[in-house]
């Protein structure tokens, strides 16, 4: 079998961890977590990183550090992961959808204004698979209208924007750590801002509110988010290496581009846009006949791991329930949900199993 990612731990993962057990430093008190944030904020170009538990708590944490509440509206991309969507429900809110762009598959930006009404907050972008999201026009909507921009960036570990690092635009950005990022801790999280009075929020409510002065007298409700240092410590070691996993990335994509590119039957994502050259998180695939899941169970057959895209927020059964979105249509999202995949990309994949792995597809097809 050929899963769907492999991970790449090659670099201080060993040395930072044998550090952590040595030093007795396990906790969400050692060293190694103030160490990864700065790095990381470094790195972004942020002045603040809060490490988390992941990158949907970082959402949970954001929401609320920007008073998201009960009546608010808050615009976001349909075709995403529910995390966005679930973060606002949870703080009271309402998300208010736009399709995605048929290039990049983010949100199409050029649908937010119409959009807006009095009750609308925040507009979360969500930077999708290889893409982001084209930002101009996302941050000149937040100026006119005064709203809060919640970048998520969990996806897009050294990606840019018109050469600015991804996860800098936000008034508050989120990273994820997961197993299948360019950075990973195996779960984990940041939220990186500017802002040092959000900093500070984001801290308080990941820390179960505590207060310094009296640590179990408790004014406000939060949760245990905090990332252990022995997930930081993998963080180090994987940010060490950060730029040769995006090269490697670019590899693993120009590699299934040149044994892909002329078989028919399937629509592959651009390499460049005018904003950004192509990250290539996951490859990613749109058939133009048989459905996602029909092939993804033949490729199964031969071996091969897939996953299917992210399905759109509109269908979610558990919004439908609430009486949401059952009259709206977003057909970019409705299209590349059904016939959308992506194939074997993780960091650890060998050469030869991209060539096995398209050569599976090509029987197929």
């Amino acid at each position: 079998m050929i899963p769907v990612n492999t991970p790449l731990l090659n670099g201080n993962e060993k040395k930072y961890l044998n550090e952590c057990i040595d030093t007795g430093w396990i906790s969400s008190e050692g060293p190694f977590i103030k160490r990864f944030e700065e790095e990381m904020a470094s790195y972004v170009g942020r002045k603040f990183g809060v490490a988390v538990s992941n990158g949907s708590a970082a959402l949970d944490i954001a929401v609320r550090a920007l008073g998201i509440k009960e009546g608010d509206e808050v615009i976001m991309p349909t075709f995403t992961i529910i995390s966005p969507a679930q973060s606002v429900v949870y703080a009271g809110g309402k998300p208010i959808l736009v399709d995605a762009d048929a290039q990049t598959w983010c949100m199409d930006v050029n649908q937010i204004e119409a959009k807006i009404t009095p009750k609308t907050r925040a507009i979360i972008v969500v930077h999708i698979y290889g893409f982001p999201t084209d930002m101009d026009l996302v941050i000149a909507l937040a100026n006119k209208y005064k709203l809060h921009i919640i970048e998520d960036a969990a996806e897009m570990h050294g990606q840019t924007y018109k050469g600015r690092q991804c996860g800098s635009f936000g008034h508050i950005s989120i990273f994820s750590f997961y197993p299948n990022k360019h950075i990973t801790t195996g779960e984990g999280g940041m939220i990186m801002t500017d802002d040092e009075t959000l900093a500070e929020k984001c801290k308080y409510y990941r820390n179960l509110c505590f207060k310094p002065e009296r640590r179990f007298v408790h004014e406000e409700l939060g949760w245990n988010y905090r990332m252990t240092n022995l997930q930081a410590a993998v963080g180090v070691a994987q940010l060490e290496k950060i730029d040769t996993h995006i090269l490697r990335k670019r590899e693993i994509g120009a590699l299934y581009n040149l044994y892909l590119q002329n078989v028919s039957g399937i629509e592959l994502m651009p390499v460049n846009t005018s904003f950004a050259e192509n990250i290539y998180w996951v490859y990613a695939v749109v058939s133009k006949n048989k459905t996602a899941i029909q092939l993804m169970k033949l490729l199964g057959e031969k071996g091969i791991g897939t996953r299917p895209f992210f399905y759109p927020m509109h269908l979610q059964p558990v919004f439908q329930k609430k009486g949401w979105f059952i009259s709206e249509h977003y057909p970019v999202a409705e299209r590349i949900a059904e016939y959308g995949f992506y194939l074997p990309s993780g960091l650890g994949i060998t050469d030869e199993e991209i060539m096995e792995v398209s050569d599976a597809l090509k029987s197929i097809l």
